[in-house]
């Protein structure tokens, strides 16, 4: 079996795959990027939100960077993450935690696409390829909103970010900001 981690791009956001549930991919997701657009994605042409998120893609490359990250298992997409400053995810501002760190990175979504892969650690491979990217560019702080009583969260659960040296930075009963000092 054959792992590879790349940064995310136009070209290989078109090869992540589509599930049957809402919102069917996470090259169809602006829940971060355009929350005003996401409450009405079910009803929206997918080739729009798919324009959507690569004028996104580009902007915050062109500003920032990479974004992103796949990890591939045998040349199959198997995860996606993304990850940037605050100013490109306006939906953060909806959560109670507080906001995040004007200098931080935030992680907006780590998500490992088959659950039968789950048990290869591959969300900590993602996680650490990201860490390890942040670390080259100098940022020194990276945060996510992490949630509590379940799994089902874009970025993922509490639990896995303690185990990963994140902390509590501000607390919240469902989604609390994560932070790590890198």
């Amino acid at each position: 079996m054959k792992i590879q981690i790349v940064n995310l791009s136009e070209e290989n956001l078109k090869n992540i795959p589509v599930w049957e549930s809402y919102p069917y991919s996470c090259k169809y997701c602006i829940y971060w990027e355009y929350p005003e657009k996401f409450i009405g994605l079910k009803k929206k042409n997918k080739y729009e939100i798919f324009q959507e998120k690569l004028g996104w893609l580009r902007r915050v490359k062109k500003e920032f960077g990479y974004c992103g990250k796949l990890i591939y298992i045998d040349r199959k997409p198997a995860g996606y993450a993304q990850f940037a400053p605050p100013k490109f995810l306006p939906n953060l501002i909806n959560y109670n935690a507080g906001l995040p760190d004007n200098n931080a990175v935030l992680i907006s979504c780590l998500f490992i696409f088959d659950k039968n892969f789950r048990a290869l650690k591959l969300g900590k491979r993602l996680l650490n390829s990201i860490i390890n990217d942040l670390k080259s560019r100098n940022v020194k702080i990276v945060e996510t909103f992490a949630r509590k009583d379940k799994a089902s969260n874009p970025s993922g659960p509490v639990e896995f970010y303690i185990k990963n040296g994140f902390r509590v930075y501000k607390d919240d009963p469902q989604f609390p900001l994560m932070k790590l000092d890198l």
